[in-house]
């Protein structure tokens, strides 16, 4: 079951569908804005089970991506509120959405009314996460901080939230040093270019954007527009043809070097979410995670395809195995909902740990 966001086809060849059946690859219509992580886990679970993946005695690998989204499958942690409001007649409206169109500053005012302990949780800038918060308020009747508490206080809960759904479960976390993985990144959007990036890009462009932009409605907040790999390249996009040659190169170096410095950006916010999510969390409801350092890809069989098939098969005929989980230290008496405010640059940073 895979997870990403690149706007570049992930091909999958006949010859790796034959040795592994893959799903979930260019499924959703580009143009579908409101497919949440909830859809995902919908349909993600269903292969697992409706399809049989574990009655034909099979393994179901879940490849990241966006660890949200991992995380959807491992925990009960989501609150599913769209059955409640899609009975309703007329078009289906997306009240997350609508909120968002909110002052950040009003948004979180309403939020503090209902939800108070919420409120404090959230930096009132996070238009995202407070109207989320809200929009389950108000479609549920039921403030969100009480319903996470809900499910942490299950059996088998914990700080992630509700148990896990599978407990014979282990996360393989592949890292590598951050010079070696900037320059692989580097690499990779080399590689997309020459796989031709530009040509979809265009294509891509107008198809979907091209009459947004010319009545100014583009939006690259939801849905596949604010994907990695696109909105970079605006200004490249909508000027084309319509300036020098010299000042489109410019534009398009501009647009590569943006997608380059956004994909590490990107990769640093996926490390960081495995250390503070899955490594300084204790409790017995989260997997072990295994480190395999993948910094020299010559030492692929060495380093990560070798110790990975011994974990792997460890697991399968439950003994424990050889190599050992990573752990990180972590404080208990963090507080993770503490106000400070940076006078340098005026900042409102919610967290010990962010402060830090």
């Amino acid at each position: 079951v895979y997870k990403g966001l690149d706007i570049i086809t992930n091909k999958v060849s006949p010859q790796e569908q034959r040795l592994c059946r893959h799903h979930m690859i260019s499924f959703v219509d580009p143009l579908v804005s409101n497919y949440t992580v909830v859809d995902f886990r919908d349909k993600a679970v269903a292969l697992m089970h409706i399809e049989d993946i574990f009655a034909r005695n099979k393994i179901p690998i879940i490849v990241g991506g966006t660890n949200y989204y991992i995380e959807s499958l491992l925990w009960k942690v989501l609150i599913n509120t769209k059955e409640r409001t899609s009975t309703a007649p007329g078009p289906v409206t997306d009240r997350k959405e609508e909120l968002e169109q909110l002052d950040s500053v009003e948004l979180h005012r309403r939020l503090s009314q209902v939800d108070p302990e919420m409120a404090a949780k959230l930096h009132p800038h996070d238009k995202r996460k407070v109207a989320r918060s809200l929009q389950v308020f108000e479609e549920t009747g039921i403030p969100h901080s009480e319903i996470l508490h809900q499910q942490q206080e299950e059996e088998g809960g914990g700080p992630l939230g509700g148990p896990l759904k599978y407990p014979h479960s282990c996360i393989l976390w592949l890292h590598a040093d951050q010079a070696a993985l900037d320059q692989r990144l580097e690499k990779r959007v080399d590689n997309m270019l020459a796989a031709g990036l530009l040509e979809e890009l265009r294509d891509f462009h107008r198809r979907y954007n091209q009459e947004k932009v010319a009545k100014n409605r583009q939006d690259y907040q939801h849905g596949i527009f604010q994907s990695i790999g696109f909105k970079e390249f605006h200004e490249y996009l909508i000027s084309e043809g319509n300036c020098s040659p010299e000042t489109s190169a410019l534009l398009l170096q501009k647009g590569i070097q943006a997608l380059k410095q956004v994909t590490k950006r990107y990769a640093r916010r996926q490390n960081k979410w495995v250390r503070n999510r899955f490594l300084r969390r204790p409790g017995l409801n989260v997997p072990p995670v295994y480190g395999l350092e993948v910094s020299d890809p010559l030492r692929w069989e060495e380093d990560v395809l070798k110790p990975a098939l011994e974990i792997v098969e460890s697991f399968i005929q439950g003994r424990e195995p050889v190599a050992q989980p990573v752990k990180m230290e972590y404080d208990v008496n963090e507080n993770k909902r503490s106000h400070r405010l940076c006078e340098l640059c005026d900042r409102l940073i919610i967290g010990d740990r962010e402060w830090a």
